[in-house]
């Protein structure tokens, strides 16, 4: 317990120190005095290893997971880069332990003036311990791979950065960034998949790879930054129909079909939060069935609804309250007036899309008026028509679709209807 109340001082020093240009120097100049083949490197060439190194340290303590987890990219390319600049193995691992070994000291000094008490400290210098030599064991191992030129191992780095990229922890430095093919000063689109299959996650890949772009599996999603966006044909997928029926669900999808989310071309400081909104718009798109080539703004407006539950349930409630959620005759006469809805309204669009009779889905629409008392195809009062009309009922039904129980038996829905006829109103 005594630990878990000082670790975030700890953490804060830790953090500190990362962007403290005097510490950063200071453990620069440790390294170059014990390896006299680093010191004939600039201080610079260090300098940004050792600052990423610092805030990753910071990061792990505040969780204090396993340091098995923690992302060591930073440890990975300075042993890369030494190893292509020639220094000796022995050499940079001198460098490495004399700067690590200073900044215990600086920590242990600053944890003192903090007032973090001498038990706690021991912990403290123990767990910096052990983090030390996971950071040497990948330093190691980002020389060796780039020393033998092991593809496995460029991949892993690619896979790191990218996920520092989207995902959080520390930014990438821009030679890491250039190393992988990505220029800090460009603009990029963010492309996320629903692909998890390994066969089909390669393929994917395969298939992207004339963007040019650098990809690679985050948090189990194949993720990609690239230069221009994939075409249909690129992801093996034919145009897709964004006015699809949107509770179709996911087994109705075509066997191996994959989602594709794609973003508008953002600086590299904005990809982060465009890749969320890029999961979110997977989320949704999975969801309703979705599969194929969809910019991000095609689900702009489903992610904005999506992400107030509360204002939903209420339209739902003050348009649709008289329809029971269980009832499964009532479940239809909501998917068949949203269906209409996303087909602007067509009466014959939505009978193709539902495989029924325009007269069906007329009386359908007729059905739904008589139980709530509002109408889709008659003009509204005002306030209520126009645009925001139509959202505002889209947005209930999508709500209410939601809550509802599904169907027991979807082939017995709707029998009490006629179809192909016109039911007497």
């Amino acid at each position: 317990m005594t630990v878990t109340h000082q670790r975030e001082p700890v953490t804060e020093i830790l953090c500190a120190m990362a962007v403290d240009a005097d510490v950063c120097g200071e453990l620069v100049r440790a390294a170059r005095a014990h390896s006299p083949e680093v010191a004939r490197l600039t201080e610079a060439a260090s300098h940004r290893h050792v600052a990423a190194m610092i805030s990753a340290a910071g990061e792990w303590f505040g969780t204090f997971g396993r340091v098995e987890e923690q992302d060591f990219t930073a440890a990975l390319l300075l042993g890369a880069d030494r190893a292509g600049q020639g220094i000796p193995m022995t050499a940079v691992l001198r460098g490495v332990q004399a700067a690590l070994t200073r900044a215990v000291e600086i920590t242990v000094d600053r944890c003192r003036s903090a007032g973090v008490p001498d038990a706690v400290l021991l912990t403290v210098v123990l767990r910096l311990k052990e983090y030390g030599d996971t950071v040497e064991r990948h330093v190691v191992h980002g020389y060796r791979s780039a020393e033998r030129g092991i593809p496995y191992a460029a991949g892993e780095l690619r896979t790191r950065l990218l996920r520092q990229l989207l995902v959080g922890g520390v930014t990438p430095a821009p030679e890491g960034l250039a190393r992988i093919g990505i220029q800090p000063d460009g603009v990029r689109h963010c492309l996320v998949s629903d692909a998890r299959d390994p066969a089909r996650t390669r393929l994917l890949a395969q298939r992207l790879s004339p963007l040019r772009g650098v990809f690679g599996l985050v948090e189990g999603r194949l993720v990609g930054v690239c230069p221009r966006p994939p075409g249909c044909e690129e992801i093996g997928a034919s145009a897709p129909d964004p006015a699809r029926p949107v509770f179709t669900g996911p087994g109705a999808r075509p066997a191996g079909a994959d989602l594709v989310v794609v973003s508008p071309a953002v600086p590299l400081d904005a990809l982060r939060p465009v890749y969320r909104l890029c999961v979110r718009a997977l989320d949704i798109g999975g969801q309703r069935g979705r599969h194929g080539l969809y910019d991000l703004t095609d689900f702009a407006g489903e992610i904005a609804l999506a992400d107030q539950p509360l204002l939903g349930s209420y339209l739902s409630g003050r348009l649709l309250g008289s329809l029971d959620q269980s009832d499964a005759f009532h479940q239809q006469l909501a998917l068949t007036a949203l269906t209409f809805l996303d087909h602007g309204r067509r009466l014959d669009q939505t009978a193709a899309t539902l495989f029924t009779h325009p007269n069906t889905v007329r009386y359908r629409l007729g059905r739904l008026q008589q139980i709530t008392g509002e109408s889709l195809t008659d003009p509204l009062p005002e306030g209520r028509s126009g645009p925001l009309g139509t959202l505002h009922w889209w947005w209930a039904l999508t709500t209410w679709l939601r809550a509802a129980r599904p169907c027991p038996d979807p082939d017995a829905c709707g029998t009490t209807e006629p179809h192909g006829s016109s039911p007497a109103s």
